[in-house]
């Protein structure tokens, strides 16, 4: 760290952060439709709680939300189709999710990718497991070896690269996973939804919790909600499929039936 006749401070660009410059680029071209929506998460955040009062151990809010959107997207796995260099498209089976998760090097908190397999085949305690143990081992992680290395090439060969994998969908699949989830505030306080410049076919972003009134059953009763951006690829997803899919989501969410593991 420099010191310039103390008026500013210069600080060396995260090799790290050339990703985002790069997906960036990319996601421009895309023909994005975002959606706005909140999740009433009274139900799994009191389950959440109680498991914890009860067990003495935290569950992640993360799983659940994994397992509700694995479940929502085996339903239309067209949620998550790509669109190949012989303009097919390609539907996968399997739901793999890229999501950010906050982690600790050289003592510092800090954000790291991990992709997580067939969500939509696994319950919510098997994605809880995987969390967990990419938080405690995440230096040893296919991920964080395969960004190491690949944001240290030159940009020009980095945004080939890119251009390659968008045109392959196993590729995406291997390298990038099927569908994108980012927290940008879930570390946060109050509600708030953010507009992503994504790449994948579908993206949500997740926002900032808050609690406001809400009504149950002709009642007002004050609820917790989670704002949420769903983001999609116009050029692969019709809007009436798209809001079929964010329906189904969140009843998922809201019933907290995932949550259910005694």
């Amino acid at each position: 760290m420099d010191s310039i006749n103390n008026l500013h401070t210069v600080l060396p660009y995260p090799r790290t952060r050339q990703l985002m410059v790069d997906g960036g680029k990319l996601g421009l071209r895309k023909h994005t439709v975002h959606g706005l929506v909140e999740f009433d998460i009274t139900r799994a955040r009191e389950a959440i709680h109680q498991y914890r009062a009860q067990k003495g151990e935290s569950l992640s809010f993360s799983a659940f939300f994994l397992s509700c959107l694995g479940k929502a997207i085996d339903e239309d796995k067209n949620m998550h189709a790509y669109r190949n260099w012989r303009n097919q498209l390609v539907l996968f089976d399997e739901v793999d999710v890229n999501m950010m998760f906050e982690v600790e090097v050289d003592g510092q908190k800090t954000i790291r990718p991990h992709i997580l397999r067939g969500i939509n085949k696994r319950n919510f305690l098997e994605i809880h497991q995987e969390i967990r143990d990419f938080q405690q081992a995440h230096e040893t992680s296919c991920e964080s070896k395969f960004i190491d290395w690949f944001v240290r090439l030159p940009a020009f060969i980095r945004r080939a690269f890119l251009w390659v994998l968008f045109m392959n969908p196993q590729m995406i699949k291997d390298y990038y996973g099927t569908v994108l989830v980012s927290s940008l505030g879930m570390f946060g306080l109050g509600s708030g939804w953010g507009l992503p410049v994504p790449n994948h076919s579908l993206q949500i972003t997740l926002g900032g919790m808050s609690k406001k009134p809400g009504v149950i059953a002709n009642r007002i009763e004050i609820r917790e909600y989670l704002s949420a951006t769903v983001s999609f690829d116009h050029d692969v997803i019709d809007g009436a499929p798209a809001a079929r899919f964010m329906h189904r989501l969140k009843k998922l969410i809201e019933s907290a039936d995932s949550l259910n593991i005694e």
